[in-house]
């Protein structure tokens, strides 16, 4: 392990380095950790709307809350691509002495040009915008016009092609105005590719990288190389941004949801029998992404492990807290966004592996009859593992399954996020020591 450590530490700490100071991957970041407070305090009422107590959700509902509760989740987590188009912006435009909140701004009215109002019936346009756009699935496309939004207002900024006010003009009336040029290219070459875009069988930007992302995975099926594919195809989404699971799910979840419907179909008729399909809605959901995509539980429990270490890094105290508890009811929106891990090189190869490992340990355990196939119980994904494990199998051969695959998920994300912490330390340790320069 500590020959492992050192290689990783040898090849990935200079390439962290450079990638640290790129522009558009610091934009990238900080576009994301700007809707932060949003996503926690989103997953909060998550948690709070599908805790694992018989008859829970079911009180909540009569008593006529969770309405109010999916209310406020969809308030937070709905806005997340919106202020993210906001946040990239602002960030390159302020990397290149420019005006951040016009530039932020000016990204956030562009997103909304491109993207679709609802229809109604009758093909009406609505004044309204599917807030599922808003949210995480249109978090590729506002990650796209942010930097491209940010990059163009720059441009003409620094080239001075802007409307220029006398001295005398308070700054925020002088900002304004030199934004008006800039603005306008941003939000016409946005027009002309959503035009261009509505008068084509392609449908909306959104619904094309959807579509032209999901196709392929039509041709997957309930085999456990097509499983492994797709759970990476799910990792390698969401590194870049994109809602993985909505990506996969749109194509594979019909599938996965009649081989679990056909387990319960023998199940009731036989419970001693011989159940049809390993992979099914919950082998994936109870299984495979155990603590959320990526299975980012191995990961959360690393990182609280180390911020009990005297001698640990501010993100990893910060962000301990702040991601194990979601991390636990499978919700990992802190974690991805906030870490982050979407972007970042450092933990790609554990957060593509683990899913994939845990797939086919559970497969092979299921397959040789170690452990109980899922039998078509219906549950929450937000039920902690070794919980669900029992409920979606029957059988306590679930849980000790789990267990099996949350040591092997701490086993290979630690050395990864060990080297990131390292990298971690040696930032905080030189901005302590030029602050004492100073």
């Amino acid at each position: 392990m500590s020959r492992f450590n050192d290689t990783l530490e040898k090849y990935l700490l200079p390439v962290a380095s450079k990638l640290g100071s790129n522009k558009i991957l610091i934009s990238l970041r900080d576009g994301i950790i700007v809707a932060m407070p949003l996503i926690i305090i989103g997953s909060l009422f998550l948690v709070i709307s599908g805790i694992a107590i018989p008859g829970w959700i079911e009180w909540l509902e009569a008593q006529g809350i969770q309405p109010y509760l999916m209310k406020a989740v969809n308030g937070t987590f709905g806005l997340m691509g919106l202020v993210a188009s906001f946040g990239v912006a602002h960030s390159i435009a302020r990397q290149y002495d420019t005006d951040g909140v016009s530039a932020g701004i000016i990204s956030m009215a562009a997103f909304l040009v491109v993207t679709p109002n609802v229809m109604t019936g009758g093909k009406t346009s609505e004044e309204a915008i599917p807030q599922m756009y808003m949210g995480s699935q249109g978090l590729f496309v506002a990650l796209i016009i942010g930097i491209f939004s940010g990059l163009i207002f720059q441009w003409f900024i620094n080239r001075n092609i802007r409307i220029k006010m006398p001295d005398q003009v308070p700054p925020a009336v002088a900002k304004s105005f030199s934004a008006l040029i800039p603005g306008a290219v941003i939000i016409l070459l946005w027009l002309i590719i959503y035009i261009a875009l509505d008068n084509l069988p392609f449908g909306n930007i959104h619904d094309l990288i959807v579509n032209t992302l999901g196709v392929p995975l039509s041709l997957m099926g309930s085999t456990l190389i097509g499983t492994i594919i797709l759970v990476g195809l799910n990792s390698a989404f969401w590194f870049v941004g994109i809602h993985g699971a909505n990506v996969v799910n749109a194509v594979m979840q019909p599938i996965w949801l009649k081989n679990i419907d056909e387990n319960r179909i023998v199940y009731q008729a036989n419970p001693h029998g011989d159940l049809p399909h390993i992979i099914t809605q919950p082998f994936i959901d109870n299984f495979v992404f155990m603590g959320g995509g990526g299975s980012t539980i191995g990961l959360v429990i690393v990182i609280a492990i180390l911020a009990f270490k005297k001698r640990s890094s501010k993100i990893t105290k910060t962000m301990a807290p702040l991601t194990l508890m979601p991390g636990i009811f499978n919700i990992n929106e802190p974690t991805l966004f906030g870490l982050p891990v979407v972007l970042n090189v450092r933990l790609i190869v554990p957060f593509i592996l683990a899913p994939m490992i845990n797939a086919t340990i559970t497969y092979f355990a299921m397959a040789s009859g170690l452990v109980h196939l899922t039998n078509g119980t219906a549950m929450p994904w937000t039920i902690p593992p070794i919980i669900s494990g029992f409920l979606a199998t029957g059988h306590v051969s679930g849980s000790l399954v789990q267990m099996v695959c949350i040591i092997v998920d701490i086993l290979l994300y630690y050395p990864f996020y060990r080297t990131m912490e390292k990298y971690n330390l040696q930032l905080e340790q030189k901005e302590a020591d030029e602050t004492k320069e100073i």
